[in-house]
């Protein structure tokens, strides 16, 4: 049918894909972004849901008395919906109403979980087999697969079925991969051969989906293996921060291989008294500062709103000089369309921004005065610096800086026993306050820090810092637990060890290799 939206209801049956949300293709994702109903088919797939306008229904059934009222209903269905994941008798149903459908095909788990799992479909045998364990099966007639044998729903009978294709003329040292989880960071994999499948998965703790892979092509996983390979794979990170401030971090850890779980442990806040936000602004305008010296994003945020709230933009800074403490901070500002003339080349703190700031010249200078628009908690740092270079410093409460409510009893839980891999804390502020909604990290979790000040104050707490960025920026601090991560792993196989997540290390945690 058209790819047009049609004037009446249809029902879209659609590939959910192989676990990983990202790998959903284009149609399904404008469908779902256009749909009035969905029918998730497995809870798994909710996530998908973030393609979905605001207010779509989630239901159970009704697709086709849906449709004749006018409805756009997807239906998501694992995998690949022609592929062991049969629609028949639902797509039947909407031919017998004369009801409209379509069918969006998905990336099937037969391919996507062996690429995940460094394991080509077909390598020096250009043969490539799929089939399903739940239905009667002649292994007899599969060990005869030259190439590479792929079997869904096998992971109960696999023992059996090893043997039935050892029977069947397979030799037992055929390279097998057992992999569960697939293309997700729960992805999990164990190879062995056919005649060595009893003791290797008896302590695994497979359950479905999974995958079973027969074949020489499974003995190229060394070589190709990328997913689990990852230095941070399936390592559960803590990041509390403000929900505003831990996008583009959480982003950079998933890239790595991690789950992040974004926990706020600050709220900002506008000042009790704007009166004297409204003054500065006032003398920003009328020619009062020289300078305008920015500590963080959430400071440009500030007086940015406050911009928009007087009707102005990023020209009043015009004849302005614009100093910024760090690259986070000069990438708001340059957001906000202004483009900073100070950022310390060296340490990005309050003390570098100092070291490079000029001297007063009542020469050069027209005027002595620079507006520091900051947090409520700041330091005097930046202020005694300036004061001795001759400057005169108007320090602004932009906003305030507040506790935030404890997080959910499960996460709490889970940071006192030990259930997270890492804890990135970007400022002092964030170790208080973790501690103080949540409690103290347990000994086996990671403590990584952004810089000095803040290490200083997790040891403070009794925390041991195990990863210290090589300069204060949330990305760096990210791409140093990402490089203790992968020194970790190198170590465990220099040892002849299977690589262990920091979580694993703990009393009665589950011991399984990766």
């Amino acid at each position: 049918m058209s790819s047009d939206s049609p004037t009446s209801g249809f029902v879209a049956f659609v590939g959910a894909g192989p676990g990983d949300p990202n790998l959903l293709t284009l149609r399904a994702a404008e469908l779902l972004a256009k749909a009035d109903a969905v029918v998730l088919g497995d809870e798994e797939h909710r996530p998908l849901l973030r393609h979905c306008r605001e207010g779509v229904e989630v239901v159970e059934d009704d697709l086709v008395k849906r449709a004749k009222h006018g409805q756009l209903v997807v239906r998501l269905c694992e995998g690949d919906p022609m592929l062991f994941s049969s629609i028949t008798e639902e797509v039947a149903a909407c031919t017998a109403a004369e009801v409209d459908f379509e069918i969006v095909p998905g990336v099937p788990p037969a391919t996507a979980v062996l690429t995940y799992a460094g394991i080509p479909a077909a390598s020096a045998v250009p043969e490539f087999r799929v089939v399903d364990a739940a239905q009667e099966q002649d292994w007899a007639a599969h060990a005869a697969c030259r190439g590479t044998l792929v079997i869904y729903n096998g992971i109960g009978d696999a023992v059996a079925i090893g043997k039935a294709l050892i029977a069947g003329g397979k030799p037992d040292t055929t390279p097998v991969a057992v992999s569960s989880g697939g293309t997700t960071t729960e992805q999990y994999t164990v190879v062995s051969s056919l005649g060595r499948l009893q003791p290797d998965l008896k302590h695994a703790g497979f359950t479905e989906p999974a995958l079973i892979v027969v074949g020489e092509a499974v003995g190229l996983r060394d070589k190709l293996s990328w997913f689990e390979t990852k230095p941070l794979f399936g390592w559960r990170v803590l990041v509390p921060r403000t929900k505003e401030q831990s996008r583009s971090l959480s982003e950079q850890l998933v890239a790595y291989g991690a789950v992040p779980e974004e926990v706020p442990t600050i709220s900002v806040e506008p000042p009790r008294t704007p009166q004297q936000m409204d003054r500065a602004i006032k003398g920003l305008v009328t020619g009062r500062y020289e300078w305008v010296a920015f500590t963080s994003a959430n400071a440009v945020k500030a007086v940015r709103e406050k911009f928009e709230e007087y009707g102005l933009d990023a020209r009043a800074f015009a004849g302005l000089k614009v100093a910024a403490v760090g690259d986070a901070t000069a990438q708001a500002l340059v957001e906000f369309g202004v483009k900073p003339d100070l950022l310390p080349s060296g340490e990005q703190s309050s003390e570098g921004l100092v070291a490079e700031w000029p001297p007063y010249d009542s020469m050069l200078d027209p005027i002595n005065r620079v507006l520091l628009p900051r947090a409520d908690i700041s330091t005097d740092t930046l202020v005694a610096g300036l004061t001795e270079l001759g400057w005169e410093c108007d320090d602004v409460t932009a906003y305030r800086t507040v506790r935030a409510a404890p997080p959910p009893a499960p996460i709490r839980e889970a940071i006192k026993g030990g259930g997270f891999d890492a804890v990135l804390f970007t400022s002092s502020s964030t170790v208080r306050n973790l501690v103080g909604i949540a409690g103290k990290p347990h000994n086996v979790t990671v403590i990584a820090v952004i810089g000095p000040q803040t290490a200083k104050t997790a040891e403070e707490f009794g925390l041991r810092v195990d990863v210290m960025a090589d300069k204060p920026s949330a990305s760096a601090l990210a791409a140093a637990v990402a490089e203790y991560g992968a020194k970790q792993r190198q170590a465990a196989l220099a040892a002849g060890d299977t690589p262990r997540r920091p979580s694993q290390n703990r009393r009665g945690a589950r011991r399984r290799a990766r």
